[in-house]
């Protein structure tokens, strides 16, 4: 059974099976695999032993040989494929690994496009890298301009409040000055309002006096005509 479904796998590349026989005849056809590598008249003997089919062999040592002459192992593949419907067995399906030519187109172009997708994304994070510094610098420089600026403007308002505080003492010590100036002009004019006053006033006491004493004068003779 083993050399007539390796010698199948050989013919066809793939064969359906259960899971249990897949896994034996990878086993089973792997070591004649690695054997048909060395084309002499022993290794075709020693593969015909086990297969016992000329034109197994041939297709071995022609195709396969050829495919696999620089996988140093690994030569056939298992893909499950669920439950038989009769008995519920476990089928798979085994393959040669470099004969599916799907998966290795989907791998060359899966290289490829890696290859070239890795290349561009670097130079897009290069250029994104060296895009986004530009903009930090440019960014950098901008705050620094603005924070002059504002530096500049707070000295500006700090020159316009203390010339504006200037201004504002001198107008106040203008308005004051005519002020004290006024109070100086009625100095004088209180001092002759006193003299005038202190005038007047000595002549109106120096007559009272006067009729003071006259009016005592006549009081003193009675009291000396009684006595």
């Amino acid at each position: 059974m083993m050399s007539n479904m390796a010698s199948s796998l050989i013919k066809h590349k793939r064969i359906e099976t259960t899971t249990a026989k897949a896994k034996a005849l990878k086993r089973y056809i792997e070591p004649l695999i690695t054997r048909s590598k060395d084309d002499t008249t022993h290794s075709r003997r020693v593969v015909f032993s086990y297969l016992q089919d000329k034109e197994a062999v041939t297709e071995l040592f022609r195709e396969v040989a050829s495919k696999v002459g620089d996988r140093p192992g690994g030569y056939t593949r298992i893909i499950k494929l669920g439950h038989r419907v009769g008995d519920s067995a476990d089928m798979c399906l085994i393959e040669l690994v470099d004969f599916n030519e799907n998966l290795l187109s989907e791998k060359a172009a899966s290289k490829k496009s890696a290859g070239r997708r890795r290349r561009g994304a670097g130079k897009k994070k290069t250029e994104v890298t060296a895009a986004a510094a530009a903009d930090t610098a440019v960014a950098e420089e901008v705050q620094v301009e603005a924070a002059d600026e504002a530096v500049v403007e707070e000295a500006v308002a700090d020159e316009s409040a203390v010339a504006e505080e200037t201004v504002a003492d001198e107008s106040a010590m203008d308005e004051e000055a005519p002020i004290e100036e006024a109070v100086t002009e009625e100095e004088p004019k209180a001092e002759a309002a006193e003299e005038e006053k202190t005038e007047d006033e000595e002549p109106k006491a120096e007559a009272a006096e006067e009729e003071k004493t006259e009016d005592e004068e006549p009081d003193e003779e009675d009291a000396k005509k009684d006595a």
